[in-house]
């Protein structure tokens, strides 16, 4: 009898036990959905998206859809079966996004983008992305007077089916143009990839082998740019990208890549995890769906102050 009644209140010491500890395992969920991360500027937002959801009480389903807009759909659908209170999203695709964050709301789970805008508005809480034009403009700015506003260059634009790419290129022209002695002999997509890119700076520098100067739509890209004109021994050319990444900071630093765009990513992200907090418990929407935040021009004044698409003080 005292046996039975000794396991009874031990059973029931367990079961008090494992009541004490269930609310750490029932903390609320945010679904964190990027690009991939061997680019550093989404694994960027996915950390700080990731670390503020943590700072913050919640669990953090970190996920990468790799650009495909079916395995995006595939990942929002295992974000709304888990029972994800918001997801933070870098789309794959401004039209192609639209009918899974649609999904999504209609599932009751709210969407804040980062980066990358949707061509709809409504269905997403809140889109906050770079001011791409504005940075664009600054890069151009720098790039022709680092080319003396004179001679052959050549652009390497993004992922054709991104926004970002082409209004980034509209920003760079807007401004080059201006410049009739500078000559775009050749504008290529490398699709926001360092391999890509490589492969298809060493075709255009065969055929224009009098080029002065890259202007690169990415980080990713001028890396992969500059890494086949330094093996063509022609690391006379300007380079310029966009981004902000501590690949190009310490090329900068070293004096090769000549110059790029900050866009705050790590801060852009975490913006996002706070308002799907306020919006979770407050049931509070931004003032604007729609949100810009400017861009900063990095050269070698302060390339030294970068650090994980953030200048410090």
């Amino acid at each position: 009898m005292k046996l039975t009644r000794r396991m009874t209140l031990a059973a029931f010491a367990g079961m008090l036990a494992l009541g004490t500890a269930a609310p750490a395992y029932a903390a609320d969920l945010i679904a964190i959905i990027t690009p991939s991360h061997d680019n550093p500027f989404f694994k960027a937002e996915a950390v700080g998206a990731e670390a503020k959801a943590k700072e913050l009480g919640y669990e953090a389903l970190v996920l990468v859809h790799d650009d495909d807009a079916n395995k995006q759909s595939e990942l929002i659908d295992t974000a709304i079966g888990r029972g994800a209170k918001a997801i933070i999203l870098d789309n794959a695709g401004a039209d192609a996004t639209v009918a899974a964050v649609q999904k999504a709301k209609d599932a009751g789970v709210p969407s804040f983008l980062i980066d990358r805008e949707i061509n709809a508005t409504g269905v997403a809480v809140a889109q906050i992305v770079s001011n791409n034009y504005q940075g664009a403009q600054l890069g151009a700015q720098e790039f022709v007077k680092l080319m003396g506003e004179k001679g052959n260059f050549v652009e390497l634009v993004g992922k054709e089916s991104d926004t970002n790419a082409g209004i980034r290129s509209k920003g760079y022209h807007d401004v080059i143009d201006d410049y009739p002695d500078l000559k775009m002999v050749a504008q290529q997509s490398a699709n926001w990839s360092q391999t890509e890119a490589y492969s298809k700076m060493e075709s255009i520098l065969q055929a224009n082998p009098d080029i002065k100067g890259v202007i690169s739509g990415n980080d990713t890209m001028a890396m992969g740019a500059y890494a086949a004109l330094a093996a063509a021994n022609r690391k006379d050319v300007i380079v310029v990208g966009f981004d902000g990444s501590n690949d190009v900071r310490d090329s900068i630093s070293s004096g090769g890549i000549k110059a790029t765009v900050l866009q705050p990513a790590f801060a852009q992200a975490q913006m996002a995890v706070e308002q799907a907090n306020d919006y979770i418990k407050n049931k509070k929407s931004p003032a604007k769906e729609k949100q810009l935040m400017d861009c900063v021009l990095v050269n070698g004044d302060n390339a030294a102050k970068l650090e994980t698409f953030a200048l410090t003080n």
